[in-house]
């Protein structure tokens, strides 16, 4: 069968539609402030408006109930690479980043939540164009797709097919039987978490300004931030632990939110990769605090409690894939590179806005390779891998080993390619994991995650590699194979 090119260009139209929507909102912080990104953020609404309207009542005709699964990899791929094409606009067109490649990467890493930045002073651009890319990595935590498909049928659109090819992974439970239900309930439970831990950081030293964007780049694991020292700026305690707070929920399983505000605790108890991830950060916690007690790092004869939130913090920050700092934990020495490594990398819950390979997965490896060690010495034993108390499938195991195959591979491509482009070994192996895993820091040079040195042909590598881990690798990957064209 065809595939249905009207279905995909309505829907399109349908999302850059409800994209004007969030610009406006930065244009309107704009026209708050008064300064001078009024006229870029205006004219970058406009503009993709326009192009909405035009995509829109390009496929309305568009029968969708001929839309399958290969319309909806394709729809949710060019989604990511058309809102991050419009929402470049704001800082090509106000000047705020001159160069075009520089100004996609900043809005792909903005929409795949991964952090990494071009820019070289974040204080000298103005509150709206902040604003916008704080609000692109919010959007890109819950999935410009999942809200899209909350508010598709206003536009007579088919939600399923979206809502399987965005929010993968090895399993996701639709706690709802429709799907529109499932992406209103998740995004209700994000709206009320950022919205909680504005207030929160409110209550600190930030002010309202900075408490909405840091709540909401903290709560999508994303890492941006108004400050170039990031956390560190205001130099709080109390700023800290409300952030390592708002990154550990980041990289939780959302649907068991929805459960825990009406009052079934159960999820959480009951949920074996929430007890893990959580187990996992404790552990890496008492590494890293060891560690720099140790070796002198961060410490102070007086001030324990400081060693210990500087550790939590950047484990916490890392193992989430947000990338916020307060420390500079390159200097922290070689063996710690190798746990930030191994942190980017294992990362969240599946079905939070961490990037990665997800506890889940991880979880199910582990496992597995347990009872084939058993097997070793029963070899007729039946030893099913049971997560949740459910047996799990010969064919998921087998998915989660693909993926982790083809996860390394990438990593080892964009590792080889960095390299070719003039990064040293460190550096090139530092960002070729914060790529595809969305994290945003990296080793030596750019261990803050500023790309702003690289080459252009390193950046458009990345950019695509950023998307490729958003959406789990498949998503992408499988567009390129020849058999997904034909019929």
């Amino acid at each position: 069968m065809k595939i249905n090119i009207l279905y995909i260009v309505k829907t399109l139209g349908s999302i850059l539609i409800l994209e004007t929507v969030f610009m406006l909102m930065a244009s309107f912080m704009a026209l708050l402030y008064g300064e001078s990104d009024i006229i870029p953020m205006f004219v970058s609404s406009g503009i993709m408006c326009f192009a909405g309207l035009l995509f829109f009542f390009t496929g309305y005709k568009a029968n969708e109930y001929l839309a399958g699964r290969r319309e909806g990899m394709l729809t949710v791929t060019l989604t990511w690479l058309l809102l991050s094409f419009f929402g470049m606009l704001p800082f090509y067109i106000g000047g705020y980043i001159d160069q075009f490649a520089d100004a996609y990467l900043e809005t792909m890493s903005g929409f795949t939540t991964t952090g990494a930045t071009v820019l070289a002073d974040i204080e000298s651009l103005p509150h709206g164009v902040l604003f916008w890319r704080s609000l692109l990595q919010w959007q890109g935590g819950i999935g410009m797709v999942v809200f899209t498909v909350a508010l598709l049928p206003m536009f007579g659109g088919s939600a399923s097919q979206l809502y399987d090819a965005e929010v993968t992974g090895f399993s996701h439970d639709r706690f709802r039987p429709r799907v529109t239900q499932v992406a209103k309930r998740l995004s209700s439970v994000y709206i009320f978490l950022t919205l909680l831990f504005t207030l929160l950081l409110w209550a600190g030293p930030m002010n309202f300004y900075d408490a909405l964007n840091h709540a909401m780049a903290g709560i999508s694991t994303g890492g941006y931030s108004t400050k170039n020292e990031s956390i560190a700026y205001w130099d709080s305690a109390y700023v800290e632990y409300v952030m390592m707070f708002c990154m550990c929920i980041g990289g939780m399983k959302l649907p068991l939110f929805f459960f825990a505000l009406k009052g079934d605790f159960r999820q959480f108890r009951n949920d074996e990769e929430t007890r893990w991830y959580l187990l996992f950060i404790v552990a890496f916690i008492v590494i890293t605090v060891a560690w720099l007690f140790y070796n002198g790092y961060e410490t102070g004869v007086d001030d324990v409690e400081n060693t210990i939130r500087k550790g939590a913090f950047q484990v916490i920050s890392l193992a989430t894939t947000t990338g916020y700092v307060t420390s500079d934990f390159i200097s922290w020495g070689q063996f710690y590179w190798l746990i930030a490594l191994f942190l980017m990398i294992i990362c969240g819950c599946g079905g939070s806005t961490s990037g990665g390979l997800k506890m889940g997965r991880a979880l199910i490896l582990v496992k597995n390779m347990y009872n084939e060690f058993r097997k070793q010495t029963h070899p007729a034993a039946i030893l099913p891998v049971r997560v949740n108390g459910r047996v799990i499938s010969q064919d998921v195991i087998h998915r989660v080993q693909i993926f982790l195959l083809v996860y390394i591979l990438l990593i080892g491509f964009n590792w080889m390619f960095l390299l070719l482009n003039g990064l040293n070994f460190e550096e090139a192996l530092g960002m070729a994991v914060a790529t595809i895993s969305n994290a945003g820091l990296s080793l030596g040079s750019l261990g803050d995650g500023n790309l702003h040195n690289l080459s252009a042909v390193s950046k458009w590598c990345i950019s695509f590699l950023m998307m490729v881990g958003r959406l789990e690798v498949f998503t992408v990957l499988t567009i390129l194979l020849p058999g997904f064209w034909k019929r």
